[in-house]
């Protein structure tokens, strides 16, 4: 690309960094980046710049930066065959910008953190970042998928995006290989489309394939009532309660076993609360749902060797197990083979967790000023953390076959397109309120962008008890029910009378249909939506 044919749009708006490219089949303009009027490189602690004699290719020491336009991405391919990379960064010089706000995503799950900001109080801006300015609006990304976890920082006068390869804390060692770090993609919203319509459209340019469900995944999940002092005779009973409130034969719901069935951090073997696993899933078959388990698959077992363990950092600094490292192969293998166990069983969905907290051993809310500690390293030090992710991700949907997966505490933009599902948002509760609205409807607010685009948002379940007020509840189940998303409920059987369960029926049957996409309508302005369109039909939600 030749700096001379960018064009320049008018006004103080991140849009003047586009360039128009070509008309696509649907009629939509496509658009590119333009060059960066920078590229600097981080292999220690003190970035230095790179030389350019055209913008698209980068040089500097012994590192080589090349931007390559491809079709309707621009892609960022790296050499650094002596010197190891923490991160690259690409500037773009802007003008002041006036009455914007921008949204950027999150590392992980979202932790009641989300919202449409002013410029001068964004940080970073993981994976993706958004101006909206009157009736503009401009997006910025990386596809799913990349080698690098990227974020973007918007400043008064420039932009920037900076791909972290570390491998653990430490710079990746690519040696002679050329590696393609991640692929930038832009849109702008065209006359008709509003902020939503704009991102939503955007998340489909940024993820290609997303896996799809045969219908709507709806259920139940004993966590937020029995935090882990669950039982095969409490699942039992759980699925008892609520099966008969299902009516949809085409499409029955899922009972989810949450954490608290294996024996300590085996998850191969049961404990004594779960003596027969084939038998209780016949059991919940029977009672007319569909079986789901939850498992931890990078947390050791008790007595594992250290050559199995991730070194240093990660294991030095945990009090709830070790963890294994996900660069060797015979580790791998043992994650695959619990998902071939949990088919065998007879599974038809399961919900791996904790692999964020255990590669980073920090929560995506931690990870404000730096992902994980420096000084450590995987074993194979010549992937980067991104690179290594994928690959787990990727051994567990080739292991999960035919059965759902759905992510939980997983890195968002590399769990896109790979797994059906994915938990959006930190956990709710069945104890308090303010919890639910922080993590439950800020995520699904900001999040529902992703909804189909990405995978399913899951936003996490209903606690019903007897400890949270039944007219939040209410509101919550039904924000879930007639948002397309799926809707999961956990309910403690003191809780459950005669008017919930009748509206649990009508969530029940609603949620197991195919609806339109829930919208927020004020989630420009509000960082706890309440004001939505389900349905096509304008519903207003008392959060408070």
């Amino acid at each position: 690309m030749n700096r001379r044919h960018f064009i320049k749009l008018s006004g103080a708006s991140l849009s003047s960094l586009l360039l128009s490219n070509y008309v696509k089949a649907t009629g939509i303009g496509a658009t590119l980046i333009q060059m960066p009027d920078e590229v600097k490189v981080l292999p220690a602690d003190i970035y230095y710049s790179l030389q350019s004699p055209d913008k698209l290719t980068w040089n500097g020491r012994d590192i080589f930066i090349k931007l390559k336009n491809a079709k309707d991405a621009v892609s960022v391919l790296i050499h650094s065959p002596t010197i190891a990379l923490k991160e690259v960064q690409l500037v773009w010089k802007i003008p002041g910008l006036k009455n914007a706000n921008v949204l950027g995503d999150a590392w992980e799950r979202t932790y009641g953190d989300i919202s449409w900001q002013p410029v001068t109080v964004t940080k970073k801006l993981p994976w993706y970042c958004v101006e909206h300015n009157n009736d503009s609006t401009v997006c910025f990304g990386v596809k799913t998928g990349c080698a690098a976890i990227c974020y973007w920082r918007v400043a008064d006068d420039s932009l920037q995006l900076n791909l972290d390869i570390r491998n653990g804390g430490n710079g990746v060692q690519l040696g002679d290989r050329m590696l393609n770090a991640a692929e930038i993609v832009t849109a702008k919203n065209t006359d008709k489309e509003n902020a939503f319509a704009t991102v939503r459209r955007f998340c489909r340019q940024m993820c290609n394939a997303p896996q799809k469900v045969d219908m709507p995944v709806y259920g139940i999940n004993d966590w937020y009532f029995a935090y882990g002092n669950n039982s095969a005779d409490l699942i039992l009973k759980h699925t008892s309660l609520l099966a008969p409130l299902a009516t949809n034969p085409s499409n029955k719901p899922f009972s989810v076993i949450d954490d608290g069935w294996s024996l300590g951090s085996d998850y191969t073997k049961t404990n004594d609360k779960f003596p027969d696993m084939l038998g209780l899933v016949d059991d919940i078959k029977d009672l007319g749902m569909r079986p789901g388990i939850w498992t931890r698959p990078l947390l050791a077992k008790p007595g594992e060797s250290k050559n199995v363990l991730a070194p240093g950092f990660l294991n030095d600094n945990k009090d709830d197990g070790a963890t294994l490292d996900p660069t060797i192969e015979e580790n791998i293998q043992r994650v695959k083979n619990l998902f071939t166990l949990y088919k065998q069983w007879g599974f038809e969905l399961v919900k791996h967790d904790y692999t964020t907290f255990d590669i980073y051993s920090k929560w995506g809310s931690e990870m404000t000023d730096k992902m994980t500690e420096p000084n450590w390293h995987f074993n194979d030090t010549s992937k980067t953390n991104a690179e290594i992710i994928l690959y787990l991700y990727r051994s567990i949907r080739d292991a999960a076959g035919d059965m759902y997966v759905i992510g939980c505490n997983t890195i968002s933009h590399l769990a896109a397109g790979l797994f059906e599902l994915n938990r959006i948002g930190d956990d709710t509760s069945g104890k308090e309120w303010s919890r639910t609205k922080k993590m439950g409807v800020n995520t699904m607010g900001f999040r529902m962008v992703q909804h189909k685009t990405f995978y399913e948002v899951d936003g996490d379940c209903v606690g019903l008890t007897t400890a949270i007020p039944w007219e939040k509840n209410k509101q919550w189940m039904q924000l879930l029910a007639q948002s397309s998303a799926p809707l999961f409920i956990s309910a403690q059987p003191d809780a459950v009378g005669a008017e919930q369960k009748e509206f649990i029926k009508q969530c029940f049957d609603v949620a197991s249909k195919p609806q339109p996409i829930g919208e927020p309508l004020d989630w420009l302005e509000n960082p706890f939506p309440s004001k939505w369109k389900l349905n096509n039909k304008v519903v207003e939600f008392n959060w408070d």
